[in-house]
Formats: C-alpha cells, structure tokens, sequence
C-alpha cells in the first residue's frame, strides 16, 4: 500500500462510552464529602474532613483529565503503522510500525468491566529509562479492543525476524499439546493455596499501616472518634508495654496479612495459564483478576527460556516466583508482563516449566557445583564487610564519643554474613542441558534461569583480582531478553573459556586458538 493510501484510512476515537463513566465516577467521589456535611453534620473546617475533600477533588480532577483526554485523541491502524495523536496543550502524534509490535496487553478496570471498555496497551520492546513509553488505548469498546490485538499480534508474527529460528522450539512444545492445531491447552489454573504463599511478609505492616491510617481518617470524617474507642476497649495500664507491644504487632500483622491475602485474591482470581494456537503460531496466554481484569499474551517465538526465583526468607516453605525470558516485554514493569504463574510453590512452577518447554525440562537436569574457592571467596567478602563498622565506630568508642559496646555490637553481624555466604555458595550452579544453559545463583533470591544456547548473541569471560588469586572466572551469557545477561559466577578459570564455547556454540570459534593436528610420519 502506497503513502497515500494509507493517509485515506480514517482516523477514530476511543470510546464515547469512556465520558459516561468518567461522569459517574466524578459524581461518586462527591458522595463521601457530601454524606459527610449532610447527613452526619460534619464541620467543613474541621481537619478530618480534608481526606474526603482529597478524593473528590482527587475524583472530579481525574474524570475531567479523561474527558479531555477522549476529546484530543484519535488514532489509527493501517496496513503498515498504527498512530496516535494525543494531547490538549502539546500536541503528540506518535507512529509505531506494525512489525515493531512485541506485545498487545489488554486490561479492564472495574469501571470499564461495567460498561463493556477495554484497556489496550501496544509495546515495541521498550525498556525502563530508555525514555520510550508504551502505546495506550484507553479506552475502547470490547469488539474493538479484541479485533485490534489479533491483527497486530498477527501481523506481528508474520514479519517477526526471528520467528524463523524460534520456530523449532515453539513447535516442540506445542507438539506436546493435547489440544487441537488451532485451539487452546489450559497449562495451570487458580489454585487457593497460593493465597498462603503471598499473605505473609514484611508487607504486611505497610498494608496494615495503610488500611489503619485510610479507615482513622475516613471514620473522624463522619465524627467518630477512633482513638477513643479503642482506648475503651480494656484497661491498657493493666496489659502494659510489652503487652501492648505484642497485641500491637499481632494485630497489625494479622490485619496486613489479611489485606494482602483479598488483595492478591483481587488480583489473580480466576487465573488462568494457556497455550494458544493460531495456525502455526502459539501464544503463552495469562488471564487473572476479579474485579479489575488483565490478560497478557506472549508470542511463543520470541521466548528464549523461563526463570524459576526462590525468595531467601521463602525458601524454606518452596516459595517460587516463575518469569519468561523473551524480548518485547518490560523485566521492570510493576504489572510484571513477564509473570507467568503467581508466587506460589516450587513444584508447581518446575512442573508448569515442563509443560512450556514441551518434552525437554531443562530444570529437571542435574547442576554442576562450583569449587571451594568460591566458598572461600564468599567468606572472605563476608569478613571484610562485616569488619567496616567495627572498624569506624572503634575510634569513636575509644574517645567516649559512642558507648564502648558499640564496637562489640556492630561485629555480631559477623556470624550472619558467614552464614549467608554460604548459603550464597550452596545456591551456585550450572549445566548445559541440550539446547539450553541452566545457571542457577543468587542470595536473596535464588534464580535457575534455563536460556536457550541459540539465544546467546554475545559471551564474556571476565576475572577480578580476588578470582585471579583463586583460580576463577565468572561466564556471562548475553541476550536480548529477559535481565540481558545471565551469569554464571565463579567457575574454575583453566575451564572458563570452554564452557562459554559451549554455553554459546559458534560464537567463540574464530577466536580460540586449536591445536594443529600432528602430522604422521
């Protein structure tokens, strides 16, 4: 199609449906405020009413923004770009090629579940910081937001460049599937005990915090005095401070926790992992969410692996985070496009893996263990850090400046980073399992990443001072997916270069120097 037929194509508009709802959104967040001064009589200068003015003001100021928004922005989808053109004050006419297209997420908000919206994001591979921002849809009806993905996604495939080399893989794993050429094949669905694994941690007393502070303000608004009902709830004099103190983090804990365990239920309710096929192209598909909904699809031929990650503090429970390695999707993104399961148990993300990766699991392969002198090198770091504030407040407790204990008590966290360094160390390893390395390391959190060995466009040896003293070398595989570098740290130096041969077959060749063969007499 030639430039002036793809001008012809017409230019369109979101939804008109989006005003509608940003008018009844603006008209609720009035609510509050106005139950408030009417009906409970709340004084308008009083300090506890500013939360409610917050959110209506919060409210109409948003629900204006959006009518605004609807009114400046069309967009358009020909053969070869989708544009968009946005902007009140500054105007914005942004072009992405179609064959640009990584990814085509569709979300729903509750508001726009109700009336039949959608919410459509088209990304290009962006990454954070890069200065590039997704291309957003919001909002457009349902028919529209469905047809939309499916062109681009299809077009996508059909001019993806490495579609070609992908292809051997993808269709591995899809031979594997039990469902018809083009249908869908259910990997993992919701399962309630993954409530469990993501109600208790440290984050619970910042939800608690938060549930707390949102619910003292909005019950003062309405003239309820919440410090005084809870100073006559018992004597507290007669449960003193250790008791208050107990009562204080257990009940705070119990409310966060329960905070987390409905807001994770809000958010993953219904999930669902698929295998999608279109013809001879296959999409990892999610679905979650109750009242607000997400789905993400990701194109099959452009995964280069899975990573499965164990949280230290979880581990001991089989805590495990599962994440795809593919291009075209944001590592950094706090909707986490690249999740493909919730957290929840390590068995279960092993064996979701072995239904993505078809009839070779590469996490079922023994690893290879690192040499002591990675032990010994973890150690020694160990020391040395744990030994910097000893030394700095040493001193200041000679000269009376801190209490002469200080010193004693900064070096008690000696034994712990002793600890960790070996838990650090037991954590390493790594394999070559066919046409995958598998390189498993981490402390706070251990990952196995299994990256496919035709992905690897680039490998580096490289070795510090403390590593050349040992005899050791760290591996970096590189790629244009997932953290851009997968490494394996610590490995014997005399065997560096010949695992990073074989971790990225042909890469290296023109570059290592072989043995002539010996001539015979």
């Amino acid at each position: 199609m030639t430039a002036a037929d793809a001008a012809e194509t017409p230019w369109q508009r979101l939804s008109i449906r989006v005003v509608w709802v940003d008018v009844v959104v603006s008209l609720l967040s009035l609510l509050p405020g106005a139950a408030a001064l009417w009906i409970f009589d709340a004084e308008p200068s009083g300090g506890a009413l500013w939360p409610l003015l917050f959110v209506a003001v919060a409210g109409t100021a948003g629900a204006v923004s959006d009518i605004l928004r609807w009114a400046f922005t069309t967009y358009r989808v020909t053969p070869t770009d989708i544009e968009l053109r946005t902007g009140v004050l500054v105007r914005r006419h942004r072009t992405l090629h179609r064959d640009r297209v990584r990814s085509v997420d569709t979300a729903t908000k509750l508001r726009h579940r109700l009336t039949g919206l959608r919410v459509v994001t088209i990304g290009a591979g962006q990454q954070a910081g890069a200065g590039e921002s997704a291309l957003v849809l919001d909002a457009l009806s349902a028919t529209d937001a469905v047809a939309l993905r499916e062109g681009l996604l299809r077009s996508g495939q059909a001019a993806s460049p490495d579609a070609a080399p992908a292809a051997a893989a993808s269709s591995t794993a899809a031979s594997s599937s039990a469902g018809p050429r083009n249908g869908v094949q259910v990997l993992a669905t919701f399962r309630p005990g993954w409530v469990l694994y993501n109600m208790f941690s440290i984050w619970s007393y910042v939800m608690a915090a938060g549930l707390l502070w949102g619910g003292f303000w909005f019950v003062s608004a309405f003239g309820v005095d919440a410090a005084g009902v809870i100073a006559g709830l018992t004597n507290w004099d007669a449960v003193g401070w250790p008791g208050i103190t107990l009562l204080v983090l257990a009940g705070t804990g119990i409310l966060g926790a329960l905070g987390l365990g409905v807001n994770f239920l809000l958010g993953y309710g219904r999930f669902e992992l698929s295998r999608v096929r279109q013809g001879d192209h296959s999409h990892l598909r999610t679905r979650r969410g109750l009242l607000s909904t997400r789905e993400v699809l990701r194109d099959e031929s452009r995964m280069r692996g899975l990573s499965i990650s164990e949280p230290v503090l979880w581990r001991w429970i089989g805590m495990a985070d599962t994440n795809v390695i593919t291009t075209g999707l944001n590592v950094w993104d706090p909707e986490e496009p690249t999740a493909i399961l919730p957290r929840g148990p390590v068995t279960v993300a092993r064996g979701v893996a072995g239904k993505v990766f078809g009839r070779q699991n590469p996490f079922d392969a023994p690893l290879a263990a690192h040499p002591l002198p990675a032990l010994r090198r973890r150690l020694w770091w160990a020391t040395a850090v744990s030994a910097v504030a000893p030394a700095v407040l040493l001193t200041p407790a000679l000269t009376g400046a801190v209490p002469a204990w200080s010193p004693w008590a900064a070096a008690a966290v000696r034994p712990p980073a002793l600890l960790a360094a070996v838990v650090a160390y037991r954590s390493l390893g790594h394999t070559i399992d066919g046409s995958y390395l598998v390189v498993r390391s981490g402390l706070f959190s251990r990952t196995t990443s299994a990256l496919r060995r035709d992905a690897v466009s680039t490998i580096a040896v490289r070795q510090s001072v403390l590593q050349r003293r040992l005899g050791l070398a760290t591996v970096s595989a590189m790629t244009a997916a997932g953290w851009s570098a997968y490494e394996i740290p610590d490995v014997p130096a005399n065997r560096a270069v010949e695992l990073a041969s074989e971790a990225a077959p042909g890469v290296l060749d023109d570059f290592i120097e072989r043995p002539s063969p010996v001539a015979r007499p």
